[in-house]
């Protein structure tokens, strides 16, 4: 039986964590170290290494979780409902991820980028499936005539480019944009447009 763990332990554990989350997405895997994450979480290295091993350890923790969050808003498109009001609250949903998670989209795209060496498994078992899965709900919509006939896999990658853009180019978007723009309350307002368009059978 394991264990569970003390007050102090969860309070360290998640420390690394959220330190390893800043350097892992400001830095790449292969450009962080656990010294930098360590000194970030306000511990020694050898603590850190009490909870976990490695560098690798605690990257796959992080991906775990990451993963997780980032796939519960394609959970919720709901088979029962309106077609264009679940796809709309998606494209919401997966905007509002890139705007309070940002740091964590970038981690993500970092792994991807290097070929996904940690989340390959993750990606071709329960990330596929529930795509896979979404993809009929969009056909049987589309059979029905109650959105336009597109190609679903790749309704979904644009939903993806569209929204984890604002996070993974933070910096570009807002030097383009200038000062006084609030890019994801922008961003909402045309997407709403553009999906609403393309959508409408």
């Amino acid at each position: 039986m394991t264990k569970a763990r003390t007050r102090i332990q969860e309070k360290n554990s998640s420390a690394i964590l959220d330190a390893a989350l800043d350097v892992f997405s400001l830095h790449g895997f292969r450009g962080a170290t656990l010294d930098q994450i360590a000194e970030v979480a306000g511990l020694s290295k050898p603590n850190l290494l009490y909870y976990f091993p490695s560098k690798e350890a605690v990257h796959t923790a992080l991906l775990s979780r990451l993963l997780d969050t980032w796939l519960d808003p394609l959970r919720a498109l709901d088979p029962a409902g309106d077609p264009a009001v679940e796809i709309m609250a998606y494209v919401r949903r997966k905007l509002e991820l890139s705007r309070d998670f940002p740091r964590e989209s970038r981690l993500f795209a970092n792994e991807i980028l290097q070929g996904a060496p940690r989340i390959m498994a993750a990606i071709e078992g329960d990330l596929k499936h529930l795509v896979d899965d979404k993809v009929a709900v969009l056909r049987g919509w589309m059979d029905q005539g109650r959105i336009a006939r597109l190609d679903p896999y790749h309704l979904i990658f644009s939903i993806w480019a569209l929204t984890q853009h604002y996070a993974d180019f933070d910096v570009q978007v807002r030097a383009v944009l200038g000062e006084g723009h609030d890019p994801f309350a922008e961003a909402g307002d045309f997407l709403d447009t553009l999906f609403g368009r393309l959508l409408k059978p």
